[in-house]
């Protein structure tokens, strides 16, 4: 932080901060979508069944689940920058090297690209839990939810910017253009984020006048100091988070939403194909309407719930108010099964993620709610929660496929119910979100 007179500006660093993040994330999602549009192109060289396929495309999810808590104990113990930026280049270069699957003659192609798709999870890990703890550390208590929505928002946005990329590359360049290009493209989003995001405590150019403000307003602009970096893990925290209700029912609540965000990024091109009679390159293009609608929901989840904070609204009433409008709206996705008509089906589609977008405020919840001295490792545990989802979803929907002959209804049933849990998590269970405070040994 500098010291000069020009410290009397208002630098507004805090914006660049979560674009990056929001950037980043962005090419997050596409990473782990690229399998989608690599699929059908793929199983022309190797064969595959529905239900292989499944268990492949929640390999990503194995892995993501299983290192969440490791993830976030990293992040407390060494700051968001350092393990995010690893987290980055990793997971650019499991990307690119998911193109040479068929050239390991000596490893089953089905074999090398499970493991490195589990390599991808593992890779990918901190990334969300950083962003919440980022949020956490450069955003005052009645910007958190905005910000939070806008990292969030990315899943969406990402399909809009990437979806037609991947679905144009993987039918007229072949579908190892989409793995390289999209490592391309993670490893430039490293160097970004590289250049811009800092702690406030540390951050060359922040003002007095920005940094007095944020911290005044309740932003943990301590959080990545050295002292706070080289705390031990304490392991004994996650069971305090485990029996803690209200955390239960967001840690519920966001299993049951991030079901439908695996839906869309692992089997959704491959309905609009095979159940839609899209093409390859149409479907990608056609994935972009929901997104959209998905993205500009997310967005305004958080505007609004920000906007009843600054009201007057309490906090708990503020984040739930939008949270269950948006999963109402969300279970549009079931009228899909009452239509043969392309353009219903993308409005309904385009409708429910439309919803899941203003309903997917779990990571300004957990910004709220975390406990000051573990917010990583808290923000891992939810994200465990969540991405339980990427494991049973997919697999789960292939299953289904499977002893339904490709009975597609049933699998839109499958993922709106979903939507019914996530309601009664949110209504009944969660009770009132506010900060957790931990007991000391």
């Amino acid at each position: 932080m500098t010291d000069t007179a020009a410290d009397a500006r208002n630098s507004h660093i805090r914006y660049w901060i979560i674009a990056v993040l929001f950037i980043i994330s962005s090419i997050n999602y596409a990473s782990r979508a690229t399998l989608s549009f690599a699929a059908v192109p793929l199983a022309k060289e190797i064969e595959v069944s529905t239900v292989q396929l499944g268990f492949i495309f929640s390999a990503f999810a194995w892995s993501y689940a299983i290192a969440q808590i490791p993830g976030g104990a990293l992040l407390d113990r060494y700051g968001s920058r350092p393990v995010y930026l690893w987290s980055i280049t990793l997971w650019a270069i499991f990307t690119g090297a998911q193109a040479f699957v068929t050239w390991l003659s000596f490893v089953p192609v089905l074999i090398s690209l499970f493991v490195l798709r589990l390599m991808l999870g593992f890779s990918e890990a901190p990334s969300f839990p950083a962003n919440a703890r980022i949020v956490a550390n450069w955003f005052p208590n009645a910007e958190r939810g905005t910000a939070s929505a806008i990292f969030n928002s990315s899943q969406y946005f990402s399909l809009v910017a990437f979806a037609p990329l991947m679905g144009w590359l993987a039918q007229d360049l072949g579908w190892r253009s989409v793995f390289l290009a999209m490592g391309g493209i993670g490893l430039i989003g490293a160097a970004i984020f590289w250049a811009v995001v800092q702690s406030p405590s540390r951050h060359k150019g922040i003002s007095k006048r920005e940094y007095d403000y944020i911290e005044k307003n309740g932003a943990l602009v301590n959080l990545d100091r050295p002292a706070a970096a080289a705390q031990p893990i304490r392991w004994s925290i996650v069971g305090q988070l485990l029996s803690n209700r209200m955390l239960l029912g967001v840690y519920l609540a966001q299993y049951s939403i991030t079901a439908l965000t695996y839906f869309y990024a692992t089997w959704f091109p491959i309905y609009l194909i095979k159940a839609r009679g899209m093409s390859l390159a149409g479907a990608g293009f056609a994935s972009a309407g929901p997104a959209i609608m998905g993205f500009v929901g997310g967005v305004l989840g958080g505007v609004f719930s920000d906007y009843l904070l600054r009201k007057g609204m309490p906090l708990s009433t503020a984040r739930k108010i939008p949270i269950l409008l948006g999963l109402v709206i969300s279970c549009s996705i079931l009228l899909c099964n009452y239509t043969d008509s392309q353009a219903w089906i993308m409005a309904f589609m385009s409708l429910a993620f439309f919803g899941k977008g203003v309903a997917a405020l779990g990571w300004a919840v957990m910004s709220d709610a975390a406990p000051r001295e573990a917010t990583g490792l808290a923000g891992s545990v939810f994200n465990l929660f969540g991405n339980l989802a990427g494991i049973f979803t997919p697999i789960g929907i292939g299953y289904i496929l499977a002893a339904t002959n490709n009975n597609w209804d049933m699998a839109l049933v499958f993922v709106f119910a979903h939507s019914l849990v996530a309601m009664v998590a949110y209504g009944f269970i969660t009770g009132e979100i506010k900060r957790v405070v931990l007991k000391t040994a």
